[in-house]
């Protein structure tokens, strides 16, 4: 059984950085693309970054691009979420979600497994 369980939300000043780390459990984490996505209240989840198996490729929405970075350790079964220069926002509960396969994407239907979010809030 999959299991990924994301930490390191909190409540940030706008200006500063969080980092987000999503651990897998449950089959062999380095052989699956990784993303992560983001809902803001009353809005629609939204893709904000996605990390091919083995790290080589990664993609990020435009609105983050520059301020977010997107890493994984495969010998931990962990991704990460570096997230510098926040804004009020990126104020939104943040999911890691895991696909099938090996490839990335940015599409919200092509992962299979989702963890329970974390909370981020950015102050103004």
């Amino acid at each position: 059984q999959v299991q990924l369980v994301e930490s390191g939300g909190g409540l940030v000043q706008a200006g500063g950085s969080l980092r987000l780390s999503c651990a897998a459990s449950g089959r062999t984490f380095s052989r699956y693309s990784m993303g992560w996505f983001r809902q803001a209240p009353g809005k629609e989840r939204d893709f904000v970054a996605t990390i091919s198996w083995g790290g080589g490729r990664t993609y990020y929405a435009d609105s983050v691009k520059g301020r977010f970075t997107i890493s994984r350790d495969n010998a931990k079964n962990t991704v990460y979420l570096q997230m510098n220069s926040l804004k009020p926002d990126d104020t939104a509960v943040y999911y890691c979600a895991q696909r099938n396969v090996g490839g990335t994407s940015l599409k919200m239907e092509d992962y299979f497994y989702w963890g329970q979010g974390t909370r981020v809030t950015v102050s103004s």
